[in-house]
């Protein structure tokens, strides 16, 4: 029967928003920066949420989109860890935990080929089908699901994306002969072992990823690697979604795997997804075969190197609409047809097994009897099988949570703390510890439900502490067990057979090891020796170590280079430039405050060519900064370049920072005058200043400068945000010269912002234009001043003040106020104006009135 595509989107219940949103998808094979792209695209909406397969990845994206908006404007989400600032804009999520009911700019989901997985499909279908962006929907994953997502999805865009380098398969290769830099991929636990094992013997070492290992574990493992301590990783099928490394080669000990239901042979697109973590970027890798797995056929090889499959078929589908009237009728809805050919429904996941177990148990049926306990034991149900302890084990666990949940409405903390005593131990061999990390991870979903746990956040901190606590133990039970340094120095010497007595090696994070030792770091381009090092006699581990650091230096500029902004950070209280923390570089005096000059820091092994590059790449980076944070002021210099009675004005604000002296108040034409107001330009007396240029890290770029410019000391500044500061002690000249410059004027020891003072003194010139009047005590809480000070800091800022005279004591009621007089030249105006309004023969009647008399006659006594 064909379905309409409105019969197929009320079926699929759909967002309202889905034929709005448009909705794209990115495919190809990996290394082409699909999910590169899905962060800048859901960063550069207001809000998002991104869908990843594993929490490793979710968490690993998550600390990247802190480090670029911060831990306030980040949310993660996973079935262990939920992570949910009051202000949260973007979110990192497994596709299971996308919070689907909250209204988002921009969705994403990744591995969308997952869709097929027989495990999890329907859970990717589902957001396939409906998660929706208001503003942009965005799917990344494998092209071989292409021909589906346009029939499912009508309009979707579908994009192309190739490989940014080439993948070539080199066939089978021993594993005493596998070249460094090299994963080995093995499809069980015990073949990783004892790969491992192997490797450890004839290369000195390896590190171990499975999916099993907590994120934290992973992490450290893959830092053994990355840090060049091994050169060889065994690791699952884990390394095949997300997981970026230097890998040069890959190399598969097996080609079947058990699925969960029984053990099977990898499709070709499942092979390419794990051979494509070899190479990075634009550099090539290679992929092949190893121990006793036999060679690739010639047609599977070559449709991996050019990335050619057959599509999908058919994608899991269950329904998500669920009726939760009671259990029986949770399982019908679940149960429902297919609503298209292309979709297939999926075989009794965990949860459904589960469920469908314990509805026939006699305790749940006479409990579950009310759509918000059904919704409960649904919930329970979908609990994740982390400890694989059997099906029968893990559905007495979910009876025994709806059980005391449905009666209790939360598991007692006495309760947990006695389920977790056991699993608090960091002794015992791999197995014990990785089991332990299994039953953490259950109760970490659990306490990650705060309406099922009494004092959730409690057990939600003390779930992670155990984690990362077992986590650590384990690197260490399985670097203790894999990796021999020593073993592996040497091994790497021998790889390299340059004759050389000793081998050394520098991190990316900067330390320098000849031999395994530690013996100094790099602090930019620089080699700092330990000091236990220095005092020792080891001249020859300190000679190699100086030669590693001068081999580096080409690769360190070169990484410089490429550094993104972020790595780069100007410290405006020293004008040091900071790579990653450390210092290269600073500023010097230029030829105008706003042209400083860049030095880069000497070092032993920096030759000028490189030094030459680094200036260039730091000029960029300040030309950039001076350019977003200084706008308005450089749009103000070419919005003046056809206003002759302007740019003088501006320019002499270019020339001192943003504020500028003038020599005398300019008189401008009301249209000119207009014109520059239209360009945040203000006139403060003699003063011209950029408003813009007054907030907070404007200020602090400019005191900067003009430090440097003028070689003035450090001057401290009133806080962010303040409008005035009270002075403790009087400011030396220059220091009064520079705030001033920057945008603070002294009065009566205080010091006020420059355009709070300037639209006061305009506010009461305004107020006081016609006569004098009581003075406004509300003006205090807009200078931050009290309002017994407030008088004298108003002088200060030259508007002119009467005080009140002293009443007798005997007089009752408040004391006079202060009066705010007129300004001196609107007293000369009106006695001008008094003068011009006095026609002749008024001021004859005066002079012929009666009261002539007394004037005449006092003049003659």
């Amino acid at each position: 029967m064909k379905v309409s595509t409105r019969q197929l989107a009320s079926a699929l219940h759909s967002s309202p928003l889905a034929d709005q949103a448009p909705v794209r998808a990115i495919l190809g094979p990996t290394n082409t920066g699909k999910t590169h792209l899905a962060l800048e695209r859901m960063l550069a909406h207001t809000s998002g949420i991104i869908g990843f397969p594993l929490r490793l990845l979710a968490r690993e994206n998550y600390e990247r989109m802190v480090r670029l908006k911060g831990v306030r404007a980040v949310a993660l989400i996973t079935g262990e860890e939920k992570i949910v600032p009051p202000q949260a804009r973007w979110f990192s999520c497994t596709v299971e935990a996308m919070p689907m009911s909250r209204a988002v700019d921009f969705v994403a989901v990744d591995e969308i080929q997952l869709c097929a997985d027989p495990e999890r499909g329907h859970i990717f279908t589902d957001r396939l089908l409906n998660a929706r962006g208001r503003s942009e929907t965005l799917f990344l994953g494998a092209d071989t699901i292409a021909p589906l997502m346009k029939a499912l999805i009508p309009g979707v865009e579908v994009e192309t994306r190739p490989r940014l380098s080439s993948l070539s398969y080199t066939g089978h290769t021993r594993l005493s002969r596998l070249p460094p830099r090299t994963a080995i991929v093995a499809f069980s636990m015990a073949d990783v072992y004892a790969i491992a094992e192997l490797i450890r013997r004839k290369r000195g070492g390896c590190a171990v990823v499975m999916g099993q290992l907590s994120p934290r574990t992973r992490n450290a493992q893959v830092a053994l690697y990355q840090n060049r301590e091994v050169d060889y990783l065994v690791a699952t099928d884990a390394i095949g979604m997300g997981l970026n490394m230097n890998i040069d080669h890959v190399a598969f000990a097996g080609l079947s795997k058990f699925d969960g239901q029984r053990h099977r042979m990898l499709a070709p697109a499942e092979i390419a997804q794990i051979a494509g973590r070899a190479g990075r970027g634009t550099r090539d890798g290679t992929f092949g075969t190893t121990g006793e797995c036999p060679p690739l056929p010639d047609h599977m090889a070559e449709a991996i190197e050019e990335h050619r499959f057959e599509p999908l078929s058919f994608l899991w589908w269950r329904s998500s609409r669920l009726s939760f009237a009671s259990p029986q009728a949770l399982h019908a809805s679940l149960c429902q047809k297919t609503p298209h050919p292309c979709l297939r429904p999926a075989e009794p996941a965990s949860d459904m097994q589960t469920l469908s177990a314990l509805m026939q148990t006699p305790a749940v049926r006479t409990l579950a009897t009310t759509p918000e306990q059904t919704r409960l034991l649904w919930e329970i149900c979908q609990i994740p099988d982390f400890r694989k302890l059997g099906v029968d084990s893990h559905i007495r666990l979910c009876g025994q949570l709806f059980t005391i949940l449905a009666k209790e409405g939360r598991l007692p903390s006495s309760w947990l703390k006695n389920r977790l005593a056991n699993l608090e131990h960091t002794g015992g061999e791999i197995e014990d510890l990785m089991h332990r990390l299994m039953g953490i991870r259950t109760w970490s979903y659990v306490s990650a439900h705060p309406d099922w746990v009494e004092n959730a956040e409690h057990w939600q901190r003390h779930t992670r502490m155990l984690e990362d606590t077992l986590s650590d133990a384990l690197h260490e039970r399985l670097a203790s067990r894999f990796v021999d340094k020593r073993a592996a120095s040497l091994a790497r010497r021998l790889e390299e057979a340059d004759n050389s007595p000793l081998l050394c090696a520098i991190s990316k994070f900067g330390e320098v090891r000849v031999e395994g030792h530690d013996v100094g770091h790099m602090r930019g381009f620089t080699f700092v020796p330990d000091q236990e090092a220095a005092r020792s006699d080891q001249a020859l581990i300190l000679k190699a170590a100086r030669r590693a650091a001068r081999s580096e230096i080409p690769r360190l500029v070169t990484r410089f280079l490429q550094a993104p902004e972020s790595d780069i950070t100007l410290d405006t209280l020293t004008g040091h430039f900071l790579w990653n923390g450390e210092r290269i570089a600073h500023l010097r005096k230029g030829d105008t405050v706003l042209q400083p000059v860049i030095h880069v820091e000497d070092a032993e092994f920096l030759e000028s060519a490189h030094k030459a590059k680094i200036r260039q790449r730091l000029t960029q980076s300040l030309t950039a900064k001076l350019q977003q944070t200084l706008a308005p002021l450089f749009r103000a210099e070419q919005a003046v370049a056809d206003h002759p009675l302007l740019r003088g004005i501006v320019h002499a604000m270019m020339e001192n920072g943003g504020v500028a002296a003038l020599p005398a108040p300019p008189s401008l034409p009301p249209q000119e005058a207009t014109f520059l107001r239209r360009q945040a330009i203000r006139l403060h007396g003699t003063l011209a200043f950029c408003t813009p240029l007054l907030k907070p890290h404007a200020m602090v770029l400019r005191s900067l400068l003009l430090r440097l410019y003028n070689a003035l000391p450090v001057t401290a500044l009133p806080p962010d945000g303040a409008v005035s500061m009270r002075l403790s002690a009087p400011l030396p000249l220059p220091a009064q010269e520079l705030l001033r410059s920057i945008g603070w004027v002294a009065s009566h020891h205080t010091l006020v912002r420059l355009d709070i003072a300037a639209s006061i003194v305009q506010d009461m010139r305004q107020f006081c234009a016609r006569t004098a009047k009581p003075l406004p005590l509300a003006l205090a809480s807009r200078l931050g001043v009290s309002k017994k000070e407030l008088p004298e800091v108003l002088k200060g800022l030259g508007i002119r003040l009467q005080a009140p005279a002293a009443l007798p004591r005997h007089y009752a009621g408040p004391p006079a106020p202060f009066m705010v007089l007129p300004t001196r030249q609107t007293e000369k105006r009106k006695q001008r104006s008094a003068r011009a309004t006095h026609p002749k023969h008024l001021q004859n009647a005066l002079n012929n009135s009666p009261f002539a008399i007394l004037s005449t006659l006092r003049s003659r006594m």
